[in-house]
């Protein structure tokens, strides 16, 4: 069960909102083996001084603009090297087909964890529930 934070600048649509959300929704079901119905994102938007971030650090593409999203996933089952690559890709092109993102402004963190930080409900760890990928 990943759980995925997004943060951009403030100002964008909540259709764009939307568009960011099920893109990154659909690479993760696509290409990182998350089951259609696990779905915890959170979107927050922020004043220009609050997110802050380098426009030109590791972009061999160009430098970031305003559009810039940092996206942090905490996942729990451990995923390989090769299905994170695969899924940086499909994200990108995802993003680029809507909300129309820029590559060079999509910035990805994966964190992991163990089963027994989390607990989906009812105070119960979630480590039982889980299996390697």
């Amino acid at each position: 069960m990943p759980m995925s934070r997004i943060s951009l600048l403030k100002g964008k649509s909540p259709e764009y909102l939307t568009a960011l959300s099920n893109s990154l929704h659909r690479a993760m079901v696509e290409a990182f083996n998350v089951p259609a119905k696990d779905r915890f994102q959170m979107i927050h938007q922020h004043e220009p001084h609050e997110l802050v971030f380098d426009r030109d650090y590791e972009s061999p593409s160009g430098p970031r603009s305003d559009d810039f999203v940092l996206i942090n996933i905490t996942i729990g089952k451990p995923r390989s090297t090769e299905m994170k690559q695969a899924f940086y890709r499909r994200l990108v092109e995802l993003l680029a087909e809507a909300p129309g993102l820029r590559p060079q402004d999509v910035m990805v963190v994966v964190s992991s964890s163990q089963g027994d930080d989390w607990s989906f409900s009812g105070g119960a760890p979630a480590a039982s529930l889980w299996r390697p990928a």
